[in-house]
């Protein structure tokens, strides 16, 4: 592990206590960072592509000089369009993953939910490999299956320590861990691991896209912080940003998770027809998370994907191994037109869910500088395959 609170934290401690009425409490104690810490990072710097910190070295002069030391497996910064296939994507919405992801190492999928046809897949060998913890996105899920399960309403506080409250907006918007680890306790693995296959975890969320691998969902409670740890920062989950994106498109659309389908060429998309994977039974509880999706983006976590038309999202950061993971799952209803964006990125110190969160925001704005969601006439493959638009490099 793994998960963290906030980046700039550097010890956590997890406590679960069962309070005597039967109701869960959750606790997570975070230890300040020692001045010894505080010198270290403020000696930090970065190189072009990995994070870097200074380590004193004595040399045979008996003087002191400085090394630089990377601090994680994966790079900062990257060609991350490189090996990726863009015949049958829509060319528009790749011109505009691609300028807003830039140098940073990532993923992006675009998908429209009310077909489940992925418009593009920015580090296609990054989207379709086995996954990677989902960090607080996972919160999106259980919220889902608490409303279902009636252990939560929207408006009702819940108090996860003696003098703390809150409600299910606030804690989606400010992804608070204490809230949703109650949550999680509550529910129980069973239930947890019943909804979160429901809902796709697990299972490959493309239908017949070559080279996607499943993620997967712990067969038991994690050791390190159990259901606590598993329904606040995702723990021994492995996402996919396509499963990210199949159940972000069923809560945009009301409650159908489609099969994502991957055209590859202009013949697939004169044929395209969407494919239900299932239905889901959320659709009474959709508008219950709505608020709170939308308020991380207004005053949360994901302020920086804030933007005139109003977008739905929730950011996840944490690390797994020595590589931090920044998420974004979101979608927009702009011009009556919908549509999902999940970025996800991987590295050094940029690669936090805020940061994903604009890199998203970023592709809302172009898409919206395009005139991309007020289009009134239905697409054609003429147009999703204009010559004049370039989107490679």
């Amino acid at each position: 592990m793994k998960g963290y609170l906030h980046l700039f934290l550097r010890a956590t401690t997890l406590v679960v206590a069962v309070g005597l009425a039967g109701s869960a409490a959750f606790a997570i104690t975070t230890q300040a960072t020692t001045k010894n810490h505080r010198k270290k990072r403020a000696a930090a710097t970065r190189s072009a592509t990995v994070k870097a910190v200074t380590k004193p070295v004595v040399t045979s002069k008996t003087k002191r000089r400085r090394v630089w030391v990377q601090t994680w497996d994966e790079p900062s910064y990257k060609d991350s369009t490189v090996g990726d296939k863009v015949d049958g994507e829509d060319l528009v919405v790749r011109k505009a993953a691609v300028e807003a992801l830039g140098p940073l190492n990532g993923s992006i999928v675009v998908v429209d939910p009310n077909t489940g046809r992925i418009l593009t897949m920015v580090n296609q060998p990054l989207t379709l490999s086995g996954g990677f913890q989902p960090c607080s996105t996972i919160k999106v899920s259980v919220a889902l299956a608490a409303l279902r399960e009636g252990l939560v309403e929207r408006t009702s506080p819940v108090r996860f320590y003696s003098k703390r409250s809150m409600d299910l907006t606030d804690a989606l918007a400010y992804s608070n861990n204490y809230y949703f680890a109650n949550l999680g306790i509550k529910l129980g693995y069973e239930r947890v691991n019943y909804y979160a296959h429901l809902f796709g975890y697990g299972e490959k969320a493309g239908l017949n896209v070559e080279g996607e691998q499943p993620g997967r969902f712990p067969a038991a409670p994690p050791k390190n912080g159990g259901m606590g740890m598993l329904t606040s920062f995702g723990e021994e989950i492995s996402q996919t940003p396509l499963e990210l994106a199949g159940l972000v498109s069923a809560v945009a659309n009301g409650g159908t998770l489609y099969w994502l389908q991957y055209p590859q060429s202009q013949d697939e998309i004169t044929n395209f027809e969407p494919q239900v994977k299932r239905h889901l039974d959320i659709a009474n509880y959709i508008d219950e998370i709505k608020p709170g999706m939308k308020g991380a983006v207004e005053f949360g976590t994901a302020r920086r994907a804030k933007q005139d038309d109003v977008i739905f999202g929730k950011t996840g950061t944490c690390s797994e191994g020595r590589t931090h993971l920044g998420w974004f799952g979101s979608f927009s209803e702009s011009g009556g037109r919908k549509l999902v964006v999940v970025v996800m990125l991987t590295g050094g110190r940029p690669s936090i869910g805020p940061m994903a969160s604009g890199v998203a925001g970023d592709v809302y704005r172009r898409l919206a500088s395009e005139n991309f969601f007020k289009t009134t006439t239905p697409l054609t493959p003429a147009s999703l395959l204009s010559p004049q638009i370039c989107c490679t490099r």
